[in-house]
């Protein structure tokens, strides 16, 4: 079946999901509570199992150059977010925020796992490290208009469950340590919980947002518009200069830099005092349109690669 179709495919199932929450929400059988525990399970055991199984693979030289080509492109087309972000919103942090960094962990994963395979979310882990550094240092700080405080920063980041899952993940990989049945299953099963627990907390965001007063709001349609469509076109470009043999990278990659507003943005609004239903907005808006935009992509991207 041709990638774009079962990237269509699954996102509706994704926002099948959604609407699950939605309701579920809706009709006070999750509550406010309910929905952070929800997202605990989802940071602190299921997105790390996603991660930790990605790298449960050979170590060939394919791999070994795959990683380190996946870091450095990584890096490149995170700073080309933050750039472009900045330029179209200079006055509005939460743009800012919203713009620069996608959602690769909780929406680009699912969809990695459906169009490219398992294989292909080792190549995720610098992209999904990197952004989290970069929320936690440069998006802090444009959100509270304060200088980066790296030593604080990066002392709590060290700690971050997906850090954690990283660096569990490259052990497992360059020391090729197998792992009991009983543990690999377990990873699994619990790394199959990150797609419907992350879209069913999207769908509890729309049950508490202002959806009229959303759609009349027309920055987050100018958010929608930057990170699905002018970074990710300036990103497919870039990608095109790495070389043919890494297509699955490419496609992961494509895949995580063209995904909607990172949920981040709202969790960090919340934090700091800043204007948490906008914040909820941009993840909404731009997850909606995304079901046109990530499709119409990867199929450009197959006429380029």
């Amino acid at each position: 079946m041709d990638i774009a179709m079962i990237l269509v495919r699954q996102i509706l199932q994704m926002f099948v999901l959604a609407g699950m929450g939605y309701v579920l929400f809706r009709t006070k059988k999750i509550s406010q509570e309910g929905s952070k525990a929800l997202g605990n399970i989802l940071i602190y055991l299921a997105l790390p199992a996603v991660i930790i199984n990605g790298f449960l693979v050979e170590r060939t030289p394919e791999h070994m150059l795959g990683i380190l080509y996946s870091a450095v492109c990584a890096a490149v087309l995170l700073l080309l977010s933050i750039l472009i972000a900045r330029l179209f919103f200079r006055r509005d942090p939460i743009a800012a925020f919203a713009g620069a960094f996608s959602n690769p962990g909780f929406f680009g994963i699912p969809l990695i796992l459906a169009s490219v395979g398992q294989g292909a979310v080792f190549y995720v882990a610098s992209f999904v490290a990197f952004l989290n550094i970069g929320q936690w240092t440069y998006g802090v700080s444009i959100l509270t208009g304060q200088p980066i405080r790296q030593g604080l920063q990066l002392k709590k980041l060290m700690k971050a469950p997906f850090i954690i899952a990283i660096l569990i993940g490259l052990f497992l990989f360059f020391t090729q340590l197998p792992l009991p049945k009983v543990v690999s299953g377990c990873l699994s099963t619990v790394a199959g919980l990150n797609t419907p627990l992350a879209m069913f907390t999207v769908g509890i965001y729309l049950a508490q947002t202002d959806i009229p007063h959303m759609l009349r709001r027309r920055s987050v349609y100018m958010v929608s518009l930057v990170r699905l469509v002018v970074i990710p076109l300036l990103s497919l470009l870039l990608l095109t200069m790495v070389p043919a043999s890494l297509h699955d990278m490419k496609l992961a990659l494509l895949l995580s830099i063209a995904c909607p507003v990172g949920s981040n943005v709202a969790v960090y609004a919340q934090l700091h005092d800043k204007d948490y239903p906008y914040a909820v907005e941009t993840v909404i808006v731009s997850t909606l349109f995304s079901i046109l935009t990530i499709p119409l992509l990867i199929s450009g991207s197959a006429l380029l690669w």
